[in-house]
């Protein structure tokens, strides 16, 4: 796995750049809430659980394991309803992928389109956050399956600046931020 730099932060990034669920989460964690904020989610559960572990995460309690998700600083501003989501999401990749997340990309030598449907299949994985997680491996992870970069639409896009696929550096996350102001106030002006 590449090295991220997704979050500002050495520590979250480290994980993120070793753990693909840690990835995974992070990107479901990423709805309505800062995008690097997202992504430190799987840090502040890998800290409270003594280390970030898909099995662990679906044997634990699901009350629980939301307690754990609220606590301050909750892993999201809907913590609650992020913890159900990333417990669900962890019984999901095991349940499927024997909880080996990278095998999403891997089993059977998928091209971008049928990844895309697996994404999508996710809890908490609706289209366009589907297609953000194929640019990311593609952009991020070097994983270029055929028909990939249609299968990611405008965010597998050389060069773009318009999602957490596109995050190298605090420069580049400047830029997405200011690619998402701009497309909401144009959406406003509808």
């Amino acid at each position: 796995m590449p090295t991220l730099r997704l979050t500002g932060n050495a520590d979250a990034d480290e994980l993120l750049s070793h753990d693909a669920f840690a990835v995974l989460t992070g990107l479901q964690l990423d709805q309505q809430f800062p995008m690097e904020h997202a992504f430190m989610g799987p840090k502040k559960i890998a800290d409270r659980m003594g280390g970030f572990d898909i099995h662990r995460i679906a044997e634990t309690d699901l009350d629980e394991f939301v307690e754990l998700c609220v606590q301050p600083p909750a892993i999201h501003r809907y913590g609650a309803s992020m913890g159900r989501r990333v417990h669900a999401l962890a019984h999901h990749v095991l349940e499927h992928y024997a909880g080996e997340t990278e095998r999403i990309w891997t089993d059977g030598d998928p091209n971008g389109k049928q990844v895309l449907r697996r994404l999508k299949a996710m809890p908490g994985f609706g289209d366009q956050k589907a297609r953000i997680f194929v640019a990311m491996l593609g952009k991020q992870f070097g994983v270029t399956l055929p028909g990939w970069r249609e299968a990611a639409g405008a965010y597998g896009e050389a060069g773009s600046r318009r999602s957490i696929a596109d995050v190298t550096s605090p420069e580049a996350l400047a830029e997405v931020r200011a690619f998402k102001k701009a497309a909401k106030e144009a959406a406003r002006q509808d």
